[in-house]
This record gives C-alpha cells, structure tokens and sequence, in this order.
C-alpha cells in the first residue's frame, strides 16, 4: 500500500459483483475508501462492503442509477458525507446485449446508451466539480470496439464514445493534475461473459488470445490498481487494452 493512498477515497460504478467487485477488492486492498455503487444488487453490494470492511478498509454501499444525473450527484454527496471527497473515479458501470444493428429496438438503443455513454458522462461532469487535484479517473471501453464482430455495433458505438471522453476529457481537466485512463478488456471469466453461452463457445473465446486463456476479473483489477495508483502518474489520455493479445 502506498503511503499516500491510506486517506483516499474511490467510487468504482457497478461494483456489486464481477469486475467491479475484483475492481473494489484491490483498491481497497491498496489502502483506498471505497464506495461500491450498485443500480439493482443491494444485497450483493451490502455483502461486499461487509467484507471490505471486516479486513480492515473503509467501505460504503451507494445505490445510484449512473444514467441519471440527479442520482449521480447524490451518490457523490453521500460519499463525501461517509468517506471524504473523492480521489479516484472507477467507471465500471455498463451493459452489453449484442443483436444486429437492424433488428436493435429503440428501448436497446436507449438502455444501452443511457448507461454506457451518459453514465459515463454523468460521473465525469460530476467529477470535474468535485474530485480532489491530483485524483485518476479510469473509464471502462472495450475490446470488442478493435473486433468488429457482427451484433456488437450498438455496444462498440458506445465504447468508441467513451474512448472519445477520456482523451478530450484528459486535456480539458489540465492544471489539476488529473489523470483520465480507460481499460478495455477481452473476454473475461465473468457472468456476464459467461451465462447463455455454450462451452464451446467459451473455449473459442479461451483460444482466441495468444496467452489461450480468458481474463479474470483480478486481471483486470491488477491494471487498473496501476493507473490509479504512484507509478502511472505520466500515463494520461491512454485506452490500456488488457485482453492478452487478443487484439
């Protein structure tokens, strides 16, 4: 744990289990407060924070829909109020439901957009009024964006939009020495990634990178404990894709 990071305090957005919850485990694991929000999984949330809490870290449940700017700035004000003002921003919330761009439904358009690209800048503009000088903020793209598979093209459009944020976004916050970063994973063990997929299909994926393997969740984690954290202090503007070669 770094000595300066005893007193800081993370949001990371949809932290109530997969990646968000490997997400708040590290972060708080390398001395940070960490306010797992969650949208629907209370009792997934409350349990993490229980078990945050029990190896000795600050942890606070938030319940906030990200797509909605009023829950957004209430999620940053209760965390202020528990934990302190807030130095890190994990932007982990989002949904993926892949279908041809032809058959999407308006309501798929609107629900994938509304949490992928106008969460993502709910939080930041949110951030931009309150995060403390010198805090990171990491945005979530994907790999799928570098693939261009068939059925992905509402959902790479979402990611294209926020890979546009974080490098306009990292210029606009010059002077406060903020850093914004996003992370775009291949295929991890998740889930999300997992469920309604045969096995065949996952060991398509497994074989897909050169390391044959899917991401965990850790692996993830692991990244982004990096860009938060001293040693990425130059790294700004940047899409880290952590995917194993995958592309």
């Amino acid at each position: 744990m770094s000595q300066d990071q005893s007193s800081k305090v993370a949001i990371v957005t949809g932290a109530s289990r997969g990646i968000g919850a490997a997400l708040a485990r590290r972060l708080a694991s390398d001395g940070f407060a960490v306010a797992v929000n969650y949208a629907s999984s209370a009792s997934e949330a409350d349990a993490l924070v229980a078990e945050l809490k029990a190896a000795g870290a600050r942890a606070v449940a938030v319940k906030a829909d990200i797509a909605q700017a009023a829950d957004v700035r209430a999620m940053f004000e209760l965390v202020e109020q528990q934990l302190g003002k807030v130095d890190v921003l994990v932007n982990n919330a989002g949904v993926l439901k892949t279908t041809p761009l032809a058959d999407t439904s308006d309501a798929l358009f609107e629900q994938t957009f509304g949490i992928n690209v106008r969460g993502t800048f709910n939080t930041l503009r949110e951030a931009a009024a309150r995060m403390n000088n010198g805090g990171r903020i990491v945005n979530f793209s994907s790999t799928t964006l570098a693939l261009n598979m068939p059925g992905y093209a509402i959902y790479n459009g979402t990611k294209a939009a926020v890979e546009a944020f974080t490098r306009v976004f990292s210029k606009e916050l010059r002077g406060r020495n903020i850093t914004v970063n996003a992370v775009a994973p291949g295929p991890v063990a998740t889930s999300l990634f997992l469920d309604g997929k045969t096995d065949e299909q996952i060991q398509n994926f497994a074989r897909m990178p050169p390391l044959e393997r899917l991401g965990e969740p850790d692996d993830i984690a692991a990244v982004v404990s990096f860009l938060v954290g001293p040693n990425a202090a130059w790294v700004n503007g940047q899409v880290l894709r952590a995917n194993g070669g995958l592309a």
